[in-house]
């Protein structure tokens, strides 16, 4: 006689339950994989944005003007294109990037996360409002 070589349902099932068991566990941490690079690449652009202001204070002093630049860039009101660049008078080349959104001449939001910034060019600062 010969013998079957084959998963009984018992088998299979826990098979089924242990893969749902490992899903449940990290299908959740994907979604906060996400959030938590969108927030790092938030903070990276400000970063670039801040120190940019600050090099561009202290080329300033060096010329004899204890200036901060008048403003960020001349991109027209809404979403960072390669049409529309942010940032440009602080950060060589701008930043294209949709999720970075010009509400004003002053105040910017990044969209993932709904956070506004604002621009005072009188001490140039640039902070979360």
């Amino acid at each position: 006689m010969k013998t079957r070589h084959a998963f009984t349902i018992v088998e299979l099932v826990m098979v089924i339950v242990i893969i749902g068991l490992l899903a449940a566990v990290v299908i959740p941490r994907f979604g906060d994989i996400r959030t938590e690079a969108q927030g790092a690449a938030e903070q990276g652009t400000v970063a670039a944005v801040r120190t940019g202001i600050k090099l561009a204070h202290m080329t300033n002093l060096a010329q004899g003007s204890d200036t901060y630049p008048s403003n960020l860039d001349s991109a027209s009101a809404g979403v960072g294109s390669e049409t529309n660049k942010l940032f440009t008078n602080v950060i060589e080349d701008g930043i294209a990037d949709s999720n970075w959104k010009k509400n004003d001449s002053t105040t910017y939001e990044y969209v993932p996360t709904g956070n506004e910034y604002g621009y005072d060019n009188s001490t140039g600062a640039f902070t979360q409002q």
